[in-house]
């Protein structure tokens, strides 16, 4: 059976859920020769529909499509080999051509590999439109493609866009189905429109698509919730029940660690419990910092055992009070910053190069009179943009 992600693929950028974005990636490929960057770097989470887009695009504009996987060409040998003859070679059916480099996240970012340089380089001598696909572009080795690449993002997909794909290829294969039931997969899927077409297959067998069965795909691949692992810890006392609470849980223990911080004080009232918590939790923070030093992951049993069984232990008798856990607000803190500063030095990056200075100078001494010219003195900002060649979120983030 030929999976459905291939037999209800997009063919044209109106197909894409991601329509605005698709736009903007239409109108760098068929306008290639007039664009000032050599390349487009679409971003998002897994499932967003970048890689489809290439393909539905190709095939609207009737373009030989070039496709690497760079999880399968790590370092600069092998990228020169795969890459070097495609971006220079004429098509082989006398049509035009778009390169695809899939998945730049498991390219080598380092110098000694050479993967990401050899990319940049060869991008700057394409006489095609070449497209990189990333989950995460604000890695800080992909500084020198991000300089080079319009990088275009797609979005996580909405619970909604995902239904309304899936309902049409409930129709298309004739499938009955229970609009609940249909909608509770769309959201199961989290904004992945792969993962949730896979799961509709999947299911395919039943002649009606009911609750029932996506109960029972949720049973098959269930995951914790960080809700239900902090009761095994905070409303537990056994250690051995406790030091498994992470275990099936989404999250990195970095981020189970600001759960527990936050909710700790609201579960432990009596002071001494919270002392001997906090205790715990402090000392796998520290266990963090080494790993982080020298790379030494075995201090992970450390962190998990402190998180849980130490923290489990800490209280002399379990609460009974009910409790309603919250999440952190500082995952959000963390990552709006995160952005900000990604920008920030994107921005940087890009003044560091045309005023052949580090990031760090730029960072600190030429960015805040960029800015304030920005703030103040259109006409000059307007030639600023175009000298260093700062896209339309950078120019308004300057501007901000």
């Amino acid at each position: 059976m030929k999976p459905w992600i291939a037999k209800y693929a997009p063919k044209c950028h109106a197909d894409i859920p991601q329509i605005k974005s698709a736009e903007s990636l239409k109108v760098f490929i068929k306008d290639f020769k007039k664009q000032k960057k050599n390349a487009a770097l679409l971003y998002g989470p897994s499932g967003s529909c970048k890689s489809c887009a290439v393909h539905a695009l190709a095939n609207e504009l009737n373009l030989e499509i070039v496709e690497v996987n760079a999880s399968d060409a790590r370092n600069a040998e092998q990228i020169n080999a795969r890459l070097g003859n495609a971006l220079k070679q004429q098509s082989l059916f006398s049509k035009g051509k778009v390169i695809l480099v899939d998945e730049i996240d498991g390219v080598s970012g380092n110098k000694d590999r050479g993967g990401i340089p050899a990319l940049t380089k060869l991008i700057a001598k394409s006489t095609f439109p070449v497209v990189l696909t990333a989950n995460n572009p604000f890695d800080k080795k992909f500084s020198s493609l991000r300089t080079k690449s319009l990088k275009i993002e797609f979005p996580s997909l909405d619970y909604l866009e995902i239904y309304t794909v899936l309902k049409n290829i409930c129709n298309g294969e004739k499938i009955k189905f229970e609009d609940e039931a249909l909608k509770a997969l769309a959201r199961r899927a989290g904004g992945d429109l792969r993962a949730a077409i896979n799961d509709l297959q999947s299911l395919a067998h039943s002649k009606k698509l009911t609750k029932k069965d996506i109960d029972s795909l949720s049973e098959r691949n269930q995951i914790e919730s960080i809700e239900n692992a902090l009761i095994k810890v905070l409303k537990n006392s056994d250690p051995v029940i406790a030091l498994s609470a992470f275990n099936d849980v989404s999250l990195d223990l970095d981020k189970c660690l600001l759960w527990l911080d936050h909710n700790l004080p609201y579960e432990y009232t009596n002071s001494s419990d919270l002392s001997r918590a906090y205790e715990c939790i402090s000392r796998a923070d520290v266990f963090r910092g080494r790993i982080r030093r020298w790379q030494y992951w075995r201090f992970l049993v450390y962190v998990n055992m402190l998180l849980t069984a130490g923290v489990a232990c800490a209280k002399d008798k379990k609460y009974k009070s009910s409790v309603k856990y919250e999440q952190t607000r500082r995952l959000l803190k963390i990552w709006q910053a995160n952005m900000k500063y990604a920008k920030r030095k994107a921005i940087a990056q890009k003044i560091a190069y045309k005023t052949h200075c580090s990031t760090k100078r730029a960072l600190h001494s030429t960015l805040p009179y960029i800015k304030a010219i920005f703030q103040n003195n259109e006409e000059v900002a307007l030639k600023l943009a175009e000298e260093f060649d700062f896209d339309q979120d950078e120019i308004d983030w300057l501007k901000s």
